[in-house]
């Protein structure tokens, strides 16, 4: 699965595209495809620490930027990868630059396995969370059409300032963050900017869950 993450981040045209791992077997597989591999520390709290310390490992500048795309989105569309990178570059006040896209179902807004994001009218991300967000205080009527035309998934696809990682690392787990499992918050309790835009194309669900996987092998099978 490493492997066709590593192969779609390889199309989208970076500088460089490093595979950071705690896990030899993983580093075993991907070096052996001519992979540039980090070995990293096991004990990061999330991914964004762990993507820290490989930055610091090649003394990256701190205005490189860095896109981290994670290893359970084989199927990540590289038009995607490369659009999130220039969304950084083009708005210079903004720490982080992510992705959405329209939630298709109520059920999918309630599955606390599809994080969910709200935005301002300019692009700025307001909150991620597990939960329903929005919430809708009315269930029946026309607010039904309205909360799924509003309602967006997060797609955990970042791009990073070198300069924000550095500080990144250095501050405390958010207690949102440790509550919803979602290092984004950490960023946005320290005030900074993220950038938040529906995606280019359509980005299959991730790879969570044993059916998750069966689903993407049948996929790639194809």
């Amino acid at each position: 699965m490493v492997w066709w993450a590593w192969r779609q981040a390889a199309s989208a045209g970076a500088k460089s595209v490093v595979v950071a791992t705690d896990d030899p077997r993983i580093a075993d597989v991907l070096m052996e495809a001519g992979a540039d591999v980090a070995m990293t520390s096991a004990d990061h709290p999330s991914g964004t620490d762990r993507l820290a310390e490989v930055a610091r490992q090649r003394d990256w500048s701190d205005d490189s930027i860095v896109v981290n795309l994670q290893g359970d989105e084989p199927l990540m569309p590289v038009v995607n990868i490369q659009q999130v990178a220039m969304e950084l570059a083009q708005h210079e006040d903004a720490s982080v630059a992510t992705l959405c896209e329209p939630v298709d179902s109520i059920e999918q807004l309630h599955d606390p396995g599809v994080v969910k994001v709200v935005a301002s009218a300019t692009g700025q991300a307001l909150y991620f969370s597990r939960a329903a967000i929005p919430y809708q205080r009315d269930p029946e009527g026309e607010s039904s059409h309205l909360l799924l035309a509003t309602a967006r998934r997060h797609i955990g696809l970042y791009a990073y300032r070198c300069s924000f990682l550095k500080d990144f690392t250095g501050w405390p787990p958010a207690a949102t963050e440790q509550l919803e499992a979602l290092e984004q918050l950490r960023a946005l309790e320290r005030g900074h900017l993220i950038r938040v835009v529906d995606a280019a194309e359509s980005v299959p669900t991730g790879v969570d869950t044993p059916d998750d996987l069966e689903r993407i092998r049948d996929l790639l099978g194809r």
